[in-house]
């Protein structure tokens, strides 16, 4: 057996800790070369006492410097900064790429490591959202591999044919139906919402998630952006995919093919089946998580998401549908209006206003390579604050 090896971007969140928790699982699969952190050293320093990483990535050379105090000893190579991040996303001895930071910052790290034909684990939804056909582009030229790591991307992947290349119909698919949980708000009053906080939005009621994901999934922008990223993984059309709310988190996704049936993958709300799966494909590994037992379960519920109560979903298919870099202001406006609100200055409800705001008033325009997304990306941060509380 083949000894894969691999960097973790973003190690210290959520994704990063359940990878290498399975990686753990199977020391004889895997070998860990490089982990990447942010502001979380305390966390990286253990994983890199307990891997053994040849590099170490932080944001900050201040950071970088205590880091390598706190690692003086075991030999890893600390660096620091943007283009430390890419370095060690297409290192020569690296086999796959974790591609797990959250935000615009993953961006080019990730499309780093497709330039370098790595086999990328995509667990950073900005990769797509923000600059998906440069991304996809940049897969196909370096003949790298992409793997899906969100749990419903990775469903639909499980769901469609293992030979499939790309054209839905050819494959006798009529659509996509992605499966969100409806969040923690799902059936809260609708004059409630406006005093809602931080802590309650955090308050995921299956999934244990980061801050700022766990906001999005409150939003449903969360279940928006992934639209977005089904669009480019599958090459499908904003009509082939679907939302549909399913409160128990049991069903990932599905797929509904011409002749009736339907194709879905189960199992219990845990980001190490997905992950385990991208890890090991086409194999199958133990991934630590409990076998689902459907007589637990007992019966699974289905709605349609009501654009109303989630205006965010229906801003990001508005977004996807106008095109060019009108995907990459929806994301960098959601990120901008999200901090605010976890910083308390802006009502939850003021989300999704920020953001139509935000798409109203950038131009739309084509996004043929980076510098045009990531110029679109920092004009909608500035047109966004604007219409936060002052």
């Amino acid at each position: 057996m083949k000894v894969q090896r691999l960097t973790i971007l973003g190690a210290t969140g959520s994704i990063g800790v359940s990878t290498l928790d399975v990686v753990a699982r199977h020391p004889e699969r895997f070998e860990v070369v490089a982990l990447t952190g942010h502001r979380r050293l305390d966390v990286l320093a253990e994983q890199c006492r307990r891997f053994r990483p040849r590099h170490a990535v932080v944001g900050s050379s201040d950071d970088a410097g205590r880091l390598k105090a706190m690692l003086a000893d075991i030999g890893t190579e600390v660096l620091a900064g943007p283009e430390a991040l890419c370095r060690v996303a297409s290192l020569p001895e690296v086999d796959a790429v974790m591609a797990a930071i959250v935000g615009a910052a993953g961006l080019p790290p990730t499309l780093a490591a497709a330039t370098a034909g790595k086999r990328v684990l995509l667990a950073n939804k900005e990769a797509l959202v923000m600059a998906g056909g440069v991304f996809m582009n940049a897969v196909k030229t370096a003949g790298a591999t992409l793997l899906p790591i969100d749990s419903e991307h990775n469903a639909v992947f499980q769901s469609l044919p293992a030979d499939f290349s790309g054209d839905l119909a050819r494959h006798g698919v009529r659509r996509i139906l992605l499966t969100a949980s409806g969040g923690p708000f799902r059936n809260t009053p609708a004059a409630e919402l406006a005093k809602v906080t931080p802590e309650q939005a955090c308050a995921h009621p299956n999934w244990v998630m980061g801050r700022k994901i766990s906001v999005d999934s409150a939003t449903m922008m969360n279940k928006g952006l992934e639209v977005i990223e089904a669009r480019w993984l599958f090459d499908a059309t904003p009509d082939q995919i679907d939302v549909v709310i399913h409160p128990q988190s049991v069903i990932h996704s599905l797929v509904q093919y011409v002749d009736g049936s339907v194709l879905a993958q189960l199992g219990n709300p845990d980001m190490r089946t997905p992950i385990a799966h991208a890890l090991a494909y086409p194999e199958r590994i133990d991934a630590g998580v409990a076998p689902l037992d459907l007589f637990q379960v007992g019966q699974l519920n289905f709605e349609r998401p009501d654009l109303e109560r989630f205006p965010c979903l229906a801003l990001a298919y508005r977004a996807l549908r106008a095109g060019g870099n009108a995907p990459a202001v929806l994301n960098a406006a959601n990120e901008i209006a999200v901090e605010a609100f976890l910083d308390g200055r802006l009502a939850f409800q003021r989300i999704a206003v920020v953001i139509a705001a935000t798409l109203d008033a950038v131009p739309v325009a084509p996004a043929a390579d980076l510098a045009a997304v990531l110029a679109a990306d920092a004009a909608a941060r500035e047109v966004a604050r604007v219409f936060l509380p002052q």
